[in-house]
């Protein structure tokens, strides 16, 4: 583990490289800390150094780095030592934090996959992220294993901005270990205390923060000011000897300088407030402050921002947000000063924000993505002599994830095979792999499964997926189909209509449903998502855009609040679809009748097609399906993991994959539902039962399950139809 910061000055970025590494270790990991600089104080790594399952390798001590400079090691540097150790010990995590840090070590092809990426320091508004700048992003995405993301907010502007960070992006917040003796008594003193603790800085406001005491008094509440730290940021330089000017002459102002952490939370304890009040210049981050809950940890109220992210955090009515100017941070104190109800209120509010970081919290977290990206060995695999498997086909959209997860698997080697096209391949590769491979998996039932059936061997495994683009094609009827191990399909209606058209044995059509990764999917519905339809793909145009409008219509007819977002590719961004008069002709007639139609006018959203869908549906409450067709149609179920409802016609085969309680008789009664629920207030309710029902049989981990069981043993799912 490193991270591009300095472990001597105690700041937010020094907190978080000392909490993390006691998580990974309270998560059963055996951590390696690489410290930056030389050792002046042992404030932050006291509590590391006699820590079980954590090492600390200190490169000017220990004269690993013979050019290192006074400042601590460069990027370059750093990286250089971590793949130098990973050399002779391998890791299996590599955790680095700092974007130039993370684009080197993103270059380093023995780290690729073991990176846990801890992304700040990138521009957090979409002016500032330039071509280059998504670029390098997305170059460190593409190393990383995981991209570890303080809230919620980071990880949406992230995904959105940066595909490649989709599916690898994951929740991490700040990690609060408070010392077990450190806690506010829960009242307001006679004379007020407030804490600030960190680094002084002007968009900190800390030397705004030095008037208080003044502004408190003057509001009839004796007060004093306890600040805590001793990093005094140098620029601009009047400014900085201003700040200490403040610090060591202002009345009521209590400066003790650095102390260790634990020591510095004590002090804390002994306030009466806490403060992380920032010029509006930060209101716009997506990093959380680690100060705001270390202090409600405590028990402290904090006078703080009002962002969006805060009132998510504390509510809409916390009532100590601060505005822009000191006058409004001494109001906020004095209310809650000589009201005890307020005060007792923000500390509530406070603590609870708290609980969910604390390094219990970390470690179960930790603990997760640890066995997600390090899974066990699978049984019957044999890590001595690992099972070989070759994946083939021309399109591994479907199917990457799932190639990636038996990748991951102890006992298993996975090669890929993929096919310029339908029938363009490297003849040589593939024949090579089928006589290396033991079991063979054909992504699509097309000229790959063709090839594979010719050259099977009597001791080697066919598994070919089946997709409703081929059951009407030829290559079904030239398959050999006693060369086949399984067929799979992923719904028990296409299942029955492979078996009716090709003649194929029961037994070897078998039904593995598509997954949903359901863990990146559960993300926190935005206000108003229940008023909100989505539709994800409306071509061709048997996906009935225009019945979904039809729902639309009949909904704001009812309430004008419903809207519609579409998540698609437009129709002439398929030639194959756009050169067709009817389907052309199809579109002209729906999108005219959206810019005319004055119900619909206004209400319908379109957004491009991408990865991003577990961003995108934090704002949809109803995911509509309202095709002539579906082999399985996965965004009813994704929606319906997200903590969204479902809402089907009738289409063929709807009902062996959902519930009949989501599939609507037509338009208006689907409508309806819609608004009964939503009207009610039923919505949470649905929406939990949908996610209930979808992630016990679709649940990534579920189907994982399936095909481990068919790839390593061989053991099929129950036959379709019986």
């Amino acid at each position: 583990m490193y991270g591009d910061v300095d472990l001597n000055i105690i700041d937010g970025s020094a907190i978080w490289a000392q909490s993390m590494a006691q998580a990974l270790a309270a998560a059963g990991c055996e951590v390696t800390l690489l410290l930056k600089a030389p050792v002046r104080t042992d404030r932050l790594i006291a509590p590391l150094a006699g820590a079980p399952g954590i090492r600390l390798l200190r490169p000017y001590e220990d004269k690993l780095v013979p050019d290192a400079g006074p400042r601590g090691l460069t990027p370059e540097q750093a990286v250089s030592l971590l793949v130098s150790r990973h050399e002779r010990t391998p890791f299996d995590l590599v955790v680095v934090r700092g974007k130039r840090l993370a684009g080197l070590a993103a270059q380093e092809e023995s780290l690729a996959g073991r990176l846990w990426t801890y992304l700040t320091d990138f521009p957090h508004a979409v002016d500032g992220l330039t071509a280059t700048a998504v670029a390098e992003l997305t170059e460190i995405a593409l190393a990383s294993r995981f991209l570890l993301c303080q809230t919620e907010e980071l990880r949406a502007f992230l995904e959105s901005s940066v595909p490649a960070a989709c599916g690898r992006s994951v929740l991490f917040p700040p990690v609060v270990v408070v010392p077990e003796d450190a806690r506010a008594d829960g009242q307001v003193h006679a004379r007020a205390r407030l804490a600030y603790t960190g680094k002084f800085a002007p968009a900190w406001n800390t030397l705004e923060m030095t008037g208080l005491p003044a502004a408190l008094e003057r509001r009839g509440v004796d007060a004093e000011l306890v600040m805590i730290g001793d990093k005094v940021h140098a620029d601009p330089a009047d400014w900085s000897k201003r700040m200490r000017k403040a610090l060591e002459n202002t009345p009521g102002v209590d400066w003790r300088g650095g102390m260790p952490r634990a020591d510095a939370l004590r002090a804390s304890a002994e306030c009466d407030f806490g403060l992380s009040w920032r010029d509006p210049s930060m209101d716009a981050s997506l990093e959380l402050s680690t100060k705001v809950l270390e202090l409600g940890a405590l028990g402290l109220p904090v006078i703080l921002n009002r962002t969006p992210m805060h009132e998510a955090m504390l509510g809409a009515d916390y009532p100590l947000f601060a505005g822009a100017d000191l006058d409004s941070v001494a109001e906020a104190v004095a209310r809650a000063y000589h009201d005890r109800s307020v005060y007792a209120d923000a500390a509530a509010r406070c603590r609870a924000a708290a609980e969910d970081h604390t390094l219990e919290r970390a470690a179960e977290r930790l603990r997760g993505h640890l066995a997600e990206a390090l899974p066990p060995a699978p049984a019957g695999a044999d890590t001595e002599r690992p099972l070989k498997v070759v994946v083939a086909g021309h399109d591994m959209k479907f199917f990457t994830r799932l190639a990636e997860y038996l990748s991951s698997l102890p006992g298993l080697d996975v090669r890929m095979d993929e096919w310029e096209g339908l029938g363009t391949h490297d003849q040589y590769r593939s024949r090579e792999l089928a006589g290396w491979a033991d079991v063979v998996i054909c992504e699509w039932c097309g000229p790959n499964a063709l090839f594979y059936a010719k050259w099977k061997r009597p001791d080697q495994r066919l598994i070919v997926r089946l997709h409703r683009f081929e059951l009407y094609a030829e290559w079904p009827r030239k398959l050999d189909i006693d060369k086949v191990d399984a067929v799979v399909c992923v719904s028990p209606h296409y299942a029955d209509l492979t078996r009716e058209i090709t003649g194929w044995p029961a037994d070897k059509v078998v039904v593995v449903p598509n997954w949903v990764d359901d863990e990146q999917l559960a993300r926190p519905k935005l206000p108003g998502a229940e008023y909100s339809l989505g539709m994800i793909g409306i071509a061709p145009s048997r996906k009935r855009l225009d019945r979904g409008l039809d729902v639309l219509a009949e909904l704001r007819r009812m309430d004008p609040r419903y809207t519609m977002s579409v998540k698609t590719k437009q129709p002439w961004d398929y030639w194959w679809i756009w050169n067709r008069p009817e389907e052309r002709a199809y579109f002209e007639r729906v999108y005219r009748r959206i810019q005319r139609d004055e119900n619909l006018a206004g209400a319908v959203v379109f957004d491009p097609f991408g990865p991003d869908v577990a961003t995108w549906l934090r704002r949809v409450g109803f995911m509509l399906s309202t095709s002539d067709d579906e082999s399985f149609h996965l965004a009813p179920a994704e929606c319906a993991a997200s903590g969204g409802v479902p809402a089907l016609l009738p289409w063929p085969g709807a009902d062996t994959i959902y519930d009949p309680h989501w599939i609507h008789g037509d338009a208006v009664a689907m409508a309806e539902a819609v608004h009964a629920t939503v009207r009610e207030g039923r919505f949470a309710a649905e929406a939990e039962r949908a996610r209930a029902e979808v992630v016990k049989a679709y649940g990534l981990g579920r189907v994982r399950s399936l095909w481990t069981d068919l790839v390593v043993r061989g053991k099929v799912p129950v036959p379709a139809g019986a």
